[in-house]
């Protein structure tokens, strides 16, 4: 049995993390108001660890829209296409609440394993 684990072996496991947390960066991100699309991918991209892409997040987006947390309007730009921005719904906030909660706790019991780890 070998007991070495090498990045590969790692990351699908990072990639699923990533995935898991991005719905929560982007409602937390949307709690502080309306933002455009591409101004929202921008963002995210600058969270440390998420590593992002529009692919990623444009289908996300939709989903948490079609899904009542998201709305969208679109609104004609002077330089350039018509722009989407999105913002939190009633629901979209209250699932916000939710998602924080289960983070706060679950962020804080993976804290006490790894402190008992530690010891």
């Amino acid at each position: 049995m070998n007991d070495r684990i090498d990045d590969m072996d790692l990351s699908n496991w990072i990639t699923q993390l990533r995935k898991g947390v991005l719905e929560l960066c982007i409602v937390n991100i949307l709690s502080k108001g309306e933002l455009y699309g591409y101004d929202l991918v921008k963002r995210l991209a600058s969270i440390k660890g998420l590593v992002i892409t529009e692919g990623t997040v444009y289908p996300l987006l939709s989903r948490l829209r079609t899904a009542g947390l998201l709305e969208s309007r679109l609104v004609e730009s002077q330089s350039g296409p018509v722009r989407k921005y999105y913002a939190l719904t009633p629901a979209g906030k209250r699932a916000m609440k939710l998602m924080r909660s289960y983070w706060h706790d679950m962020s804080e019991g993976v804290e006490e394993l790894n402190e008992e780890g530690e010891s």
